[in-house]
């Protein structure tokens, strides 16, 4: 595993969970990174710790669903840092419906908006760069959910996840003789903070089975220090057990469902 000095890493939904843990490996590989998300309070005490460490941080509060504040927020890197080496699309949400008959439109779009649209934003934000110097990566989180859509992610994550897969693809097969990585890892079930918005959330001592955040963390930190002439396309970070969702799953099903249509407890 190789170190980096004066490369920069721009890493979505850096404030908590798999961008959290991501951005303090990269750090101390010796990226510069930049912390992205919506909560300014929670990015800066995360640069705080990176710096603790010796680490260098930039903490932006960051709409990635607004193109606007996409482009205003890497001009400040390009400004202060430069330009930008990794993309790590991280920043995830899910619809607390999870059934297609009675999923809001509102949730759909916001779901598609910050798992599809933001990556979409903020690749073409940074390809200029990175086709121009004939070299970058981009690492997008995605999810086993993708492969196998269920009622725990819902119907809108599930199709923002294989969307986003998908795109993922088309700029590895599109870029890669232009040096571009493009990477997908698809994570089975995590225990980070998307789970406190399920149907059920899961009990801690399930949580303590799952993937933790630590461990996608790794897998990404492998993908990006391998040389540049090595793409990991996609990893899969999955569970050892396989714990048993069958409750978790009939209790989604009936999330949101109108009152005269939902079981009685």
């Amino acid at each position: 595993m190789t170190t980096s000095t004066d490369r920069t890493a721009l890493i979505t939904g850096a404030g908590s969970g798999m961008g959290l843990e991501t951005a303090r490996l990269l750090a101390r590989d010796g990226f510069a990174v930049v912390l992205t998300g919506r909560r300014q309070e929670a990015l800066d005490a995360v640069a705080a710790t990176i710096r603790a460490e010796g680490g260098k941080a930039l903490a932006l509060a960051v709409d990635v669903t607004r193109a606007d504040d996409v482009t205003r927020a890497l001009e400040r890197v390009r400004t202060e840092i430069g330009p930008v080496d990794v993309l790590v699309n991280n920043a995830g949400s899910a619809s607390s419906v999870l059934n297609p008959q009675w999923l809001p439109h509102d949730e759909w779009r916001q779901v598609l908006d910050v798992n599809l649209t933001a990556v979409f934003q903020l690749t073409q934000a940074v390809l200029p760069d990175m086709l121009g110097r004939g070299t970058g990566t981009i690492v997008t989180v995605s999810s086993l959910a993708a492969v196998n859509p269920n009622l725990l992610g819902g119907a809108a994550y599930g199709a923002a996840k294989a969307g986003v897969r998908n795109f993922m693809t088309f700029l590895h097969n599109t870029f890669r003789n232009q040096g571009l990585r493009a990477i997908t890892v698809l994570p089975g079930e995590a225990d980070t903070p998307i789970l406190d918005n399920r149907a059920r959330p899961p009990k801690p001592q399930e949580r303590a089975g799952m993937v933790q955040p630590e461990d996608v963390a790794e897998a990404i930190r492998l993908a990006v220090s391998l040389p540049q002439r090595v793409v990991l396309q996609e990893i899969v970070v999955a569970p050892t057990r396989q714990r048993d969702t069958s409750a978790d799953l009939e209790i989604s099903r009936w999330a949101g469902a109108p009152a005269d249509v939902a079981p009685q407890a």
